[in-house]
Parts: structure tokens; C-alpha cells; sequence
């Protein structure tokens, strides 16, 4: 069976979990001699991990149109209404310029070059509509000029390449629910996503969801039919481990946020519970490491709080920095507001450290040996957070058991079910 599977992004060029859940999944899929994936980017860099699938990325594909005013949604793949600027994965300073950004009511135009190539920059700003726009219209062509039996379109990002696949194939498409714009806003949704979001899902063959968190906000929410969602939970990929002895250097007990500092994350409840903790013990420093629209209110709520001299902001982490951060933790705290699924405490427990997660994820769902707390109750996170560092038996029985937990949870066991659920496609 040939998939052709549409993603925003891909390792090492990735913002979060969506692209770290694409290799996964495509690297499982791998395993099964009769799934061969073409996976589509829009801007292939060159130096991407290949090794288990083929790798096109759209702005390497010619397509005759030029110019084209956009007025509405996908009417014909060319046309896009592009009238707000989204920001969903963005550092402080990318937040900074984009914010500053003033749109105009001139008409927008889908512009490629000469060639007929349309120049994607692989990443999220204040064109990321228009992208969106010309991604579509690529993978019309790209569907076009190959065989395949299925669609894989993950995240709303990739729903309308996958619509214009499927309308130039006629083959089926499964979307890829890894967030909804609920997870992201807090509810507050924006009226631009949550119309690409229903569009998607309304016209995906099956959809999947990567917990069942998110299956019930995508049947209630959206209007969708139970039988036609079902829930492919996330897994690990398995990683080299490294020498804790030669990486610790502190004296001081570290406990870790990692991720994208915005308010689906939850960080000013980790600021909070920390402030708690440090009335307590003093041989401890937290640190927040990621980036986010949200991180200088962060440091500006440690220095209000008279914690910064044992507070660390460390930035975006990725790649082999991300398992150097784990393994000089003692603890992982991933206090979400909404978390579809949270790939992060996998990491954190594959690399020996307790793990503290809000019920409020569909990480929890399915872990066994984690600490699960409310995400706005900071004194339960607290009481977690200073249970764990000082009683070194409860330390212990959560490394331990989390490790044998997690070390079970196989890229191949999810994508197994994502390939029965191709299989099963009327």
C-alpha cells in the first residue's frame, strides 16, 4: 500500500511534538514491507532524516500558477481568504516582530517564481495562511503525478493539501488530529482554524486522534460522527542513553519544564508550585526550557516572586540538548492546560526521571507511573515536586517502574493500528 502523507514538518527541522509524532509514526510504518510512505514537507532543507520513507518538499515542485488573487477557501485550490496572522509556534522574538505586523485590506496574491515554485519557509508567521494556500495547491499537483491507494494529512496545517489530494485522486484521506485549536486557545477558538479544522474533518474518510482526550472534543466540538474517529495513541521513539554520572554537575536538586512557554502549557502554574517548593527546601533550581510568546512574563513573574537567582531559562532545546536537559533532572513537571497527547514526560521517563502531568493530558491516559495532578492545582504540583526530590524510595519506584513503562510503549504497536485503520477504509 502506497501513502502519501502530508506534514508540516520533520527532524531535525521541528518546532514541537507534531514533528517528532511524524518521524515516529512514518519510522514505524517503515516496518511493514507492504506500507511504502511519500512524505511531503513544504520546504525540504536537504537534510532530513530519511532513512524509512521518500521525502518531497513542495517548494521543490513546479506548478504553472502564478499570481493567483486570493478571494475564498480552496474554491478551486488556488483561492484563500488570508486575513489574520496566527502565531502558533513562535519564539519571543519571532512573537515580538509578527505582532508588530500590520495587515492591510489590499487583495493578497499566491505568488511562485519563474520555474512555477512556490518559495515555502518551512515554518509558522504572519503568512502562514497564505502557505497553507500554496501547500494545497502543490499537493494537487503532487497527486496528480503519482500513484498512491491513501491520504495521510496531519494537523490542520496540512487538511487542505489533503482535501485538494484526495479531490484530484479521488482516494481516501485520513487526517491527523494531533491538537485542535480549543487545545491551543484555551477555548477562545480562532473562527480562520476552527473553519480549516471542520473542513478537514468533515472531509476525511477516518480521522485519528491521538488520544481520547482530543477524540471527544473533535466528536462534541466539531460535530463529527463517533464511528468515523478513532484513537491512535503516541509512542517513543528509543534513543541512545547517556553517562548521568559525567553530565551531573549541580549540587542543587533540578526540576524541569520543557516545552513551548504559552498558555496551553501551562507555565505560570510550574512559576507557582515552584515559589511553593522553595519555602520548603532550598537546595533546588527549576528550569523552564523552550521558548514562547509567554516566556518574558515568565521572567518577569520569577523576579515578582524573588525566585530568579534559582530559576534558569535555558531557551528552545532540541536533539541531543533535550537528553542532556532529562538527564541532569530530577524531576519533570509538564503542567498543561490542554494537552492532546505529550510526547515530552516519554522522553523525560525514558531517560530515568519521575514525571509529574496534569489530568489534563492524553499522556495520562495511558501511564501508570507518573504523578497526575490538576494543572491549576499548585499545591498538589508542589507537594509532588518535594515528595519526590526528599523521599528517595518514592524517587526510586517511579524511576524504575516509569522506565519499564515507557520502554513498552513502541513506535510500531501505534503504527500498527494507523495501518489497520488504512486497511479498513470503505
Amino acid at each position: 500500500m502506497k501513502v502519501l502523507m502530508f506534514g508540516w514538518e520533520f527532524p531535525p527541522h521541528i518546532s514541537g511534538g507534531l514533528g517528532t509524532a511524524c518521524y515516529g509514526l512514518t519510522k514505524g510504518l517503515s516496518t511493514f514491507p507492504d506500507i511504502e510512505i511519500l512524505f511531503v514537507v513544504p520546504k525540504a532543507f536537504g537534510d532530513e532524516h530519511q532513512n524509512s520513507i521518500g521525502l518531497i518538499g513542495a517548494n521543490n515542485v513546479p506548478v504553472h500558477v502564478r499570481n493567483t488573487r486570493v478571494a475564498g477557501f480552496l474554491k478551486e485550490f488556488q483561492q484563500i481568504e488570508v486575513g489574520v496572522n496566527l502565531l502558533p509556534y513562535v519564539d519571543p522574538e519571532m512573537y515580538e516582530n509578527f505582532s508588530n505586523f500590520v495587515s492591510s485590506d489590499e487583495n493578497r496574491f499566491i505568488t511562485s517564481d519563474l520555474s512555477g515554485k512556490f518559495n515555502f519557509s518551512g515554518g509558522y508567521g504572519k503568512n502562514l495562511i497564505a502557505e497553507i494556500s500554496g501547500y494545497a495547491i502543490v499537493a494537487a499537483s503532487i497527486a496528480s503525478n503519482n500513484t498512491f491507494d491513501v491520504i495521510h494529512a496531519h494537523d490542520w496545517l496540512c487538511y487542505p493539501a489533503g482535501i485538494a489530494a484526495k479531490h484530484v485522486s479521488g482516494k481516501p484521506l485520513v487526517i491527523h488530529v494531533h491538537a485542535t485549536d480549543f487545545d491551543r486557545s484555551g477555548g477562545n477558538v480562532n473562527p480562520v482554524v476552527f473553519d480549516i479544522e471542520q473542513r478537514g474533518m468533515e472531509a476525511a474518510d477516518k480521522i485519528i486522534t491521538v488520544s481520547n482526550l482530543t477524540r471527544n472534543i473533535v466528536i462534541e466540538k466539531y460535530g463529527i460522527a463517533p464511528a468515523k474517529v478513532v484513537t491512535v495513541y503516541n509512542a517513543v521513539e528509543p534513543v541512545e542513553t547517556h553517562d548521568a554520572e559525567e553530565l551531573q554537575k549541580f549540587n542543587e536538586k533540578i526540576v524541569t519544564f520543557l516545552g513551548r512557554i504559552t498558555m496551553q502549557k501551562g507555565p505560570e502554574y510550574f512559576i507557582e508550585a515552584a515559589s511553593l517548593v522553595l519555602k520548603r527546601m532550598d537546595n533546588v533550581r527549576f528550569v523552564m526550557a523552550g521558548s514562547g510568546d509567554m516566556m518574558h512574563k515568565m521572567i518577569r513573574r520569577a523576579a515578582r516572586l524573588g525566585i530568579t537567582d534559582k530559576f534558569s531559562f535555558t531557551g528552545f532545546l532540541k536533539g541531543d540538548d533535550v537528553y542532556k536537559m532529562f538527564h541532569l533532572s530530577d524531576v519533570y513537571v509538564m503542567p498543561s492546560v490542554s494537552e492532546p497527547f505529550g510526547i515530552s514526560p516519554l522522553e523525560a521517563m525514558q531517560s530515568n526521571v519521575p514525571v509529574i502531568i496534569s489530568r489534563q493530558s492524553g499522556v495520562a491516559e495511558v501511564l501508570s507511573h507518573a504523578v497526575k495532578i490538576d494543572f491549576w492545582d499548585t499545591h498538589a504540583m508542589a507537594d509532588a515536586i518535594y515528595g519526590i526530590l526528599n523521599y528517595s524510595a518514592l524517587h526510586k519506584i517511579f524511576q524504575k517502574q516509569g522506565k519499564q513503562e515507557v520502554d513498552k510503549m513502541k513506535w510500531e504497536v501505534s503504527a500498527k493500528h494507523v495501518r489497520d485503520v488504512y486497511y479498513n477504509l470503505n
